[in-house]
């Protein structure tokens, strides 16, 4: 079974260590399991302070979860990795690396070599992702009716969210949704009291810096400092002597005229990502400039590519006028939105940028409409960028029975560790019609005798009926880098948990052990 087979106390001390695993593996997929497909619920979060996040998000309930075993907590950071690279797919992912899990124990129960199990559940991964590609439908055009469906089923069915989001996807363009860095889910805010709205232009959720400021500014002119909007600093070593000073004076002075500089070259808007000093923000309310204060990394990015501004540091300043002239940016307006608190920049120079704002009644709502709007977002470009497949699990059946096929040209027991892979992808679609009140087992038989007899890897569950139906026509669909990546991370995660056949508690640095590791760890 392992390394260590050999002795029975070790080999018993091995698959101790892999059921101890194992269980907390399925303890973590058990907390969202439930939230998957269509009739999938949601999970209340609470903490000590009362405070309440409800969610059906895997990687929101992962993260949020009090959770102590190391196995676990490998699981939680596979799906945050999913969150990370694709958006969406975080409970697909989970779901798949339990039972991939569960699988691989019940063939090393049997007596199958876990090696020989990881060596199957490699190549069927392998396998799996290759025939996922091989279905893939692409997305020629972002005015394709299928993005809609898309964003529909990411977004739990909240059509006017999924609207939002296409149409923000058809702003910007395929180009920029294939760009590597660009993120539509960086684009989504959403606000208590907010109407559902997309357009061209950048949301800063800040206010001006000064109260006196204009409201609003017209065809302006956009500096982005990426530094704070104060004069050089001098260590404190420095200032007590007479030369630090008289050096310190002199930058008092150089800032003074910098500052007056700003001014006379009619620059209309500043972003700062730290503080402005007080000379500097009188000086601007006189002008009648429109000034924000630390602003964060992101939006600052944002707003530079927005209004074609190059990000400068407070060197810059320093400048000839002429030079300093070719950092600014332009934008045709800039107001601020007392009501909601944030400022809107629109119409900008630079590339084009939308912003997807969605409104929530309520506070306790926001942050499920974000993350919500977030994943229909990932989707989308997910989907301009890879191609879709058909939802509901019919993909994930249509390849297990591909691999069934691969089985019999197996050598040896690794055809064990591939029949991990085959029930770990028919796990989605087993879950999706639990939620939805059937049996699984029955169900999953039926799309995969449909599949078989009709020649058709369309064939998934309707949800509300409990017939087989064909998932596109239905308008259910996923997309494949979604797929591929939950796979590819369940996969990855598996093996990992499979390959650990002693648990050893760590002293801390003090020499001391650990204290609130998980029970069951084996003391030392």
């Amino acid at each position: 079974m392992s390394r260590k087979q050999g002795g029975g106390a070790d080999a018993d001390s091995a698959l101790a260590a892999l059921m101890t695993n194992a269980e907390a593996v399925r303890a973590i997929t058990s907390a969202v399991e439930g939230t998957i497909g269509p009739k999938g619920l949601d999970t209340m979060l609470v903490d000590r302070f009362g405070e309440v996040i409800i969610t059906n998000d895997g990687v929101t309930i992962l993260e949020k979860m009090d959770i102590n075993h190391p196995a676990a907590k490998m699981l939680i950071h596979a799906a945050r990795a999913q969150k990370d690279e694709v958006g969406d797919g975080t409970t697909t992912a989970t779901i798949m690396a339990g039972a991939l899990v569960s699988e691989g124990l019940t063939q090393v129960l049997r007596g199958v070599p876990v090696a020989r199990v990881i060596e199957g559940i490699r190549f069927g991964i392998e396998e799996a992702a290759r025939q996922l590609k091989a279905r893939a439908v692409t997305v020629d055009d972002v005015q394709a009716d299928c993005l809609f469906d898309v964003a529909r089923i990411a977004g739990r069915e909240y059509v006017d969210i999924a609207h939002l989001v296409v149409e923000a996807a058809r702003l910007i363009g395929r180009g920029k949704l294939k760009e590597a860095h660009f993120k539509l889910s960086d684009t989504v805010l959403a606000q208590e009291g907010a109407e559902n709205e997309v357009f061209l232009g950048v949301i800063i959720e800040k206010e001006r810096l000064n109260q006196d400021m204009p409201l609003t500014v017209e065809d302006a002119k956009v500096m982005v400092l990426d530094d704070a909007l104060a004069p050089e600093e001098l260590g404190e070593e420095a200032l007590g002597t007479e030369a630090g000073f008289k050096r310190y004076l002199e930058l008092q002075e150089e800032f003074r005229q910098n500052i007056a500089k700003l001014v006379e070259m009619d620059i209309q808007v500043v972003l700062t990502d730290r503080a402005v000093d007080s000379a500097a923000e009188e000086a601007f309310t006189d002008a009648g400039m429109f000034v924000v204060s630390q602003v964060n990394a992101t939006d600052l990015r944002r707003v530079a590519e927005h209004t074609g501004a190059r990000m400068v540091k407070r060197t810059a300043l320093k400048k000839e006028k002429a030079e300093l002239q070719r950092y600014l940016g332009k934008v045709e307006r800039v107001y601020a939105e007392e009501k909601l608190g944030h400022i809107r920049m629109l119409g900008g120079a630079g590339k084009p940028m939308a912003t997807i704002l969605v409104g929530a009644a309520t506070a306790e709502v926001v942050g499920e409409r974000e993350r919500i709007a977030k994943d229909a977002a990932s989707s989308v470009q997910a989907a301009v960028k890879s191609g879709y497949l058909p939802g509901g699990g019919a993909a994930e059946i249509a390849v297990a029975r591909e691999l069934e096929r691969h089985r019999d040209r197996m050598k040896g027991m690794a055809a064990y560790g591939l029949d991990c892979v085959s029930a770990a992808l028919k796990r989605p679609l087993a879950q999706i019609v639990d939620n939805a009140g059937f049996n699984p087992l029955e169900k999953v038989e039926e799309v995969l005798a449909a599949q078989a007899s009709q020649s058709k890897e369309l064939l998934g569950i309707d949800c509300e009926s409990g017939a087989v139906a064909d998932m596109l026509q239905a308008g259910i669909m996923d997309p494949l880098e979604v797929k591929l990546h939950a796979l590819k991370a369940a996969g990855e995660v598996a093996v990992a948990i499979l390959r650990i056949d002693t648990i050893i508690r760590k002293r801390d640095e003090n020499g001391a052990p650990q204290q609130g590791m998980e029970e069951g760890l084996p003391d030392f």
